[in-house]
C-alpha cells in the first residue's frame, strides 16, 4: 500500500475530480470543505450542507474527522458543533473496505478488498446516515426522541431546517457573513472601550 501522504493526495484528487465541490481551508491538504447534497428519497432532499473534513497525519490508517458547518436536524449530528456520530467513520474505519463478489445467480464467490476513501464518505457513509438515522445512539436527543415518537413531525422539522439553513444559494455566503459579523463585533468592542475611557476622564 502507498504511503499515507501519497494516499491522502490520491484520495483528495479523486474527490476533487468527482462531482463534489471541494474548497481547501489552508495551503495544505489536510483541511477542506465539501458541499454535500441531501440524498433523494429522504426529508433532506434539496438541502446542501458544507462539510468540514480534517485528515489526520495517519490517514488512511486513522479515520477523517467530519462535521456539518451549517445546521442540520438529525439524531446523530450535534446541532451546535455539527460533529457526526458515525461508527463507520469514527470507530470502524479501515484503510481497506471489503465487498463480496456475487455470481449471476447471487451466489457469493469471494471477498474483494477495495479502498475506503474520501469519495466513499460522501457517496456511501453520509447518504446512509441521512437515510437511516439511528435514534438509539443520539447526539441530538431532541431529534431522536421526536423521530421515535412522531416520524411525520420529525420529517417536517428536518424540512424546516433544510429551508432555513441548507439552501443551495446560501452555502457560499455563510462563511463571509460570519467573518463580517466577527469584524463588526470587534469594532463595537473597540468603540465601547473608547466610550468607557472617555467617561473616566475628570
Amino acid at each position: 500500500m502507498s504511503s499515507p501522504s501519497k494516499r491522502r493526495e490520491m484520495d483528495l484528487m479523486k474527490l476533487m475530480m468527482s462531482d463534489y465541490k471541494v474548497e481547501m481551508i489552508n495551503d495544505g491538504m489536510q483541511e477542506f470543505y465539501v458541499d454535500f447534497h441531501g440524498p433523494n428519497d429522504s426529508p433532506y432532499h434539496g438541502g446542501v450542507w458544507r462539510i468540514r473534513v480534517e485528515l489526520p497525519d495517519a490517514y488512511p490508517y486513522k479515520s477523517p474527522s467530519i462535521g456539518f458547518v451549517n445546521k442540520i436536524y438529525h439524531p446523530n449530528v450535534d446541532e451546535m458543533s455539527g460533529s457526526v456520530c458515525l461508527d463507520v467513520i469514527n470507530q470502524t474505519w479501515s484503510p481497506m473496505f471489503g465487498k463480496i463478489a456475487y455470481s449471476t445467480f447471487n451466489y457469493p464467490l469471494c471477498w474483494l478488498p477495495c479502498f475506503t476513501d474520501l469519495v466513499n464518505v460522501f457517496e456511501v457513509f453520509l447518504p446512509q446516515l441521512l437515510l437511516y438515522p439511528n435514534p438509539s445512539d443520539p447526539l441530538n436527543g431532541e431529534a431522536a426522541a421526536l423521530m421515535m415518537r412522531d416520524r411525520a413531525s420529525y420529517e417536517q422539522r428536518v424540512k424546516e431546517y433544510c429551508e432555513k439553513y441548507a439552501k443551495p444559494e446560501d452555502i457560499g455566503a455563510k462563511e463571509e457573513e460570519k467573518s463580517s459579523d466577527e469584524e463588526l463585533s470587534e469594532e463595537e468592542y473597540d468603540s465601547s472601550d473608547e466610550a468607557v475611557a472617555g467617561h473616566a476622564d475628570p
